[in-house]
């Protein structure tokens, strides 16, 4: 366990890694040792962002970061995950990692070889030595009261057994796990504070984003109006340009009516004037005056008739506006299908068909797309070998019907 602890320990702080980044010289490195060394690299008044590269403390191969910086960096989760079990394993259990270095420590400091501890739970005079002592329950037992108290089942599993000290021993023994534990606490509550200043920045990412969404939805809906507004506006201009059409279409066949209807008056008052004058002759019994007006009102009558007929031949009474068909079916069908614009996928080009050489570019394509596209813009490079790149756009305009 020793020798997998120096494995697990950072070259910087001497410590089990926290965080690890992975250099790209397979190194590990503390996130918190990282930063410390870019920031040994700073001069004053400049920032740790603008340190673009340091070297690595084991092997001294230079790392070079991204504009993202240390973040720009894998971490080695893999090496994370062994340390967690590491410390699992070692808090747990007397021949633990660190009750050895407890027990090494006090044995080193506090304790003597010839020193006994007795049982502090025997009822014997004088008192059994003691085969283990409970650091949770701060007493010392020799293997009789040892199985009397500590049976083999809960809450008792969890209680802590090590070889046997003096009860002044255990309040150390007692600061060393505080301190542990003071440490263990400090390293979980960075982790916490900076997970939570994580969830701080992405909560106000999340807040701004929303205020964005806010504006930009806003910003879409004033646009869908106006757009609205615009077509409704044509839609009326339409309107009243077509009904000004029919009005002038009524004007014109009222007009032309009422001129009928004056003629024909005209001819009904001609005749009836006519038709008195001859029921009136043909009353008159003197033959002699008889003959005297009725050739003149034969001759009259005559007249009237074929005038009636030149000047009415026929009374157009069509009342209908067959010339004024509306048909506004295809406009209704473009109207229900408004809706945002979705661009088309771009083509699959076929490498086998394309074909090129000193001064001409054959490209085959295919579209399964829905939407009709007669043409697309093809963006190729060329290499000159001379490490320029000159940039090329073309502006495909052949339909590919495979």
């Amino acid at each position: 366990m020793e020798t997998l602890e120096s494995e697990l320990t950072c070259p910087i702080c001497l410590e089990l890694f926290e965080d690890p980044l992975l250099l790209p010289c397979a190194h590990s490195l503390c996130f918190n040792c990282a930063h410390r060394i870019l920031v040994s690299h700073c001069a004053t008044n400049e920032s740790v962002e603008s340190i673009t590269a340091f070297q690595c403390p084991t092997c001294r191969h230079v790392i070079t970061l991204s504009q993202r910086g240390l973040d720009g960096l894998k971490r080695n989760v893999t090496l994370q995950n062994i340390i967690d079990r590491f410390q699992k394993a070692s808090v747990s259990g007397p021949n633990s990692p660190s009750e050895t270095r407890r027990e090494r420590a006090f044995d080193a400091n506090t304790m003597t070889s010839a020193e006994k501890v007795l049982c502090q739970f025997c009822d014997q005079d004088p008192a059994q030595d003691a085969v283990k002592t409970c650091v949770t329950c701060e007493v010392s037992y020799c293997d009789e009261c040892l199985k009397a108290t500590h049976p083999n089942k809960k809450p008792f599993t969890g209680h802590r057994l090590i070889e046997p000290i003096p009860d002044s021993h255990i309040r150390g023994l007692m600061c060393l796990e505080h301190e542990d534990e003071k440490q263990n606490l400090e390293s979980n509550l960075t982790n916490l504070i900076k997970r939570n200043t994580e969830l701080e920045t992405l909560l106000a990412k999340l807040i701004q984003t929303c205020q964005h969404v806010e504006v930009n939805a806003s910003r879409q809906e004033a646009k869908l109006t106006e757009e609205c507004d615009l077509l409704i506006e044509i839609i009326q201009q339409r309107r009243q340009i077509i009904g000004t059409k029919i009005k002038e279409g009524k004007v014109m066949r009222l007009r032309k009516l009422a001129q009928q209807i004056a003629n024909c008056k005209q001819c009904i008052e001609r005749s009836a004037s006519l038709i008195s004058q001859a029921e009136h002759s043909l009353k008159e019994n003197d033959h002699a005056r008889f003959l005297q007006t009725a050739k003149n009102i034969t001759e009259r009558v005559s007249m009237a008739t074929a005038s009636s007929q030149v000047l009415i031949p026929e009374i157009n009474l069509n009342d209908t506006f067959d010339t004024f068909a509306l048909d506004f079916s295809r406009e209704k069908k473009l109207l229900e299908c408004l809706d945002y614009l979705t661009a088309p996928n771009p083509p699959t080009i076929r490498e086998e068909l394309c074909t090129a050489s000193y001064d001409t570019i054959t490209v085959h394509w295919t579209s399964d797309d829905e939407f009709s596209v007669v043409s697309y813009e093809l963006q190729y490079t060329i290499f000159t070998g001379q490490a320029n790149v000159v940039s090329e756009h073309v502006l495909l305009g052949w339909l590919c019907l495979s």
